[in-house]
């Protein structure tokens, strides 16, 4: 008989059973044996086995050796940063070329042990000793398309068409930075992607226009590591025009176009736009010259960063067996790798690449990326943008920051929240604004009543005025007159400049004379001769002098004695009156 039931209820019957078995006779165990099987399914003897056995204890722990200690973390950051906080299955494929880049320029060193266990980290391994560090660090209208015969001269290539292109053919798109708004002139990203080995590459545009993408098309042939053979577009009328076909014919590059409304035919280039532009550049707008010259230092450092040290992921095939579709994947690999590994690549060209590759740094790149996209933010954010500017921009402070950069969080200046505006304005006149003055009494001569009692009583002596809603809005003006109140109960001094504002007596008039200026509550009405009444501020003020001085209430130097004492720290005093 075939298992009715779950694992968690077989586990559940097993352990009501197990008493009640243990406790009965022959034939009565071979009933019992009889029930459970029948309704878990199980095989005879492994049942027999499950019920004659101990339950096992629970909450025991496996103590194991420890393979991967903070060494290996710390130098698992300081890697993870370097490459930009990519995930554990593409750090894995990067690691070794990382870690050599940054010995050889000096700014790792690693222990062989360290070293050695770092690389045979698995990129499972990877992510759980990453895990902890992660979790502290929206229709647009349709543009006017090119008139059919132009279409009909671009032959449409879907995404299954491609097969197993050689290096050289590109899907094309534009990446708009309008900031959610797609009204006025905004700078656009033009961004081609290489379809067999993931080759990223963009130039901003001022305008949308044929002609800036003829001149960048020219410009991406001269850095191209590959010859531009093709080119794939969608059909937006950038693209599909008399001028781009002609170019296209004059410089022998095939031009092809996705079916319309069909975005997953430029898959290749989509995933970019999102991996590399959205995530180096965000959402916001973009407009004039200098947004899209800060935007062409950004891609400058990109191309040889992106290129040279961010693994990617590549379709190998897809399998669909009714709803559920499977995808399998080659190993995570660079594009500068898969350039390297693909036989159509001359060796003059990998022999170019080598020599690049070895050239660069990683750490200087990851640096140089951050300082273009704090300059993009500054452009982007309205007064002067960054928030968190950095006091030293040089290489060695940077690499120092590394291991504890998580610690701010978000680490791209494009992408760092901008501060919420301090509300200090009303929208509405303040109701209480006629009855605060005996508001203000009942709560100097009872400084414990509620926000509560206080509205029962106003509703009381001004019946109707005051509805029931407004409670809140008393409490909150309750909690800011205390606020008030206990702001000016507390005294900051310092006890190095003290003998100075003692022997000053304008200093100490004018401290008088702010503080007589700044809100107090109203003084009750009493009937003790003003002569009491000035011996008792000058006890208090006398008072208050003591405790400020250095070394406490209970100090060995008074007002007026001049003898030496033992020198105290010139810090700052917190006193409290009350």
């Amino acid at each position: 008989m075939g298992r009715r039931i779950s694992m968690a209820t077989r586990k559940e019957l097993l352990r009501a059973v197990r008493e009640r078995y243990a406790g009965k006779g022959r034939v009565g165990k071979r009933r019992i044996l009889d029930e459970f099987v029948a309704v878990t399914g199980y095989h005879r003897k492994h049942a027999l086995r499950l019920l004659n056995q101990a339950e096992p204890e629970r909450g025991t722990e496996r103590v194991g050796r420890r393979i991967y200690d903070e060494a290996v973390r710390a130098a698992l950051i300081v890697v993870w940063e370097t490459a930009d906080r990519i995930c554990g299955k593409r750090l894995k494929a990067a690691m070794p070329s990382f870690v050599e880049a940054m010995e050889r320029y000096g700014h790792l060193h690693l222990d062989e042990e360290v070293r050695r266990r770092l690389l045979a980290a698995s990129a499972a391994t990877i992510d759980r000793l990453l895990a902890p560090i992660r979790e502290k660090a929206g229709r647009r209208r349709r543009r006017q398309v090119a008139s059919s015969a132009i279409r009909k001269q671009v032959p449409v290539r879907t995404f299954g068409d491609w097969g197993d292109p050689i290096p050289g053919y590109f899907e094309c798109d534009l990446v708009a930075h309008c900031g959610g708004v797609m009204a006025g002139s905004f700078v656009h990203s033009f961004v081609l992607t290489d379809i067999a080995s993931g080759w990223t590459d963009a130039l901003p545009l001022l305008v949308r226009e044929q002609g800036l993408v003829t001149e960048a098309l020219d410009r991406f042939r001269a850095v191209l590591p590959v010859l531009l053979r093709g080119i794939d577009t969608d059909n937006d009328s950038v693209f599909i025009n008399e001028t781009l076909v002609e170019y296209c014919d004059l410089h022998k590059i095939e031009q092809t176009r996705s079916r319309p409304y069909r975005k997953n035919d430029q898959a290749w280039v989509e995933q970019k736009n999102g991996s590399v532009v959205r995530r180096l550049v965000g959402y916001e707008r973009l407009a004039g010259v200098s947004a899209a010259r800060a935007l062409a230092r950004l891609f400058d450092v990109a191309r040889l960063y992106v290129n040279f040290f961010q693994p990617s992921f590549k379709l190998r095939d897809k399998t669909r067996d009714g709803a559920k579709v499977t995808r399998r994947y080659f190993p995570p690999a660079t594009p500068c790798d898969r350039l390297l590994a693909h036989a159509e690549v001359s060796e003059e060209t990998k022999a170019r690449l080598r020599q690049r590759q070895a050239e660069l740094d990683p750490v200087e790149l990851i640096k140089d990326l951050r300082d273009a996209q704090a300059e993009l933010a500054r452009l982007t954010h309205s007064g002067g943008a960054d928030e968190r500017p950095e006091a030293d921009s040089s290489l060695e402070s940077f690499l120092t920051q590394l291991p504890e950069l998580w610690r701010m969080g978000e680490s791209r200046p494009t992408h760092r929240q901008r501060p919420k505006r301090v509300r200090t304005w009303r929208t509405r006149a303040d109701p209480f604004e006629a009855v605060w003055s005996d508001a203000r009494n009942w709560l100097e001569q009872e400084p414990d009543i509620t926000g509560k009692a206080l509205f029962k009583r106003l509703r009381e002596r001004h019946p109707g005025e005051f509805a029931a809603g407004q409670l809140r809005t008393l409490q909150r003006r309750v909690r800011d007159w205390r606020q008030a109140m206990a702001r000016q109960l507390i005294v900051i001094t310092n006890p190095a400049t003290e003998p100075e504002r003692r022997a000053n007596p304008e200093a100490r008039a004018t401290r008088q004379t702010l503080s007589r200026s700044a809100p107090s509550p109203q003084p009750k009405p009493s009937c003790r001769a003003p002569s009491e009444k000035k011996k008792e501020e000058e006890a208090e003020k006398s008072w208050v002098r003591r405790k400020t001085l250095p070394g406490g209430p209970k100090g060995s130097r008074q007002e007026g004695d001049n003898s030496p004492s033992k020198p105290t720290n010139p810090k700052t005093t917190t006193t409290i009156l009350g």
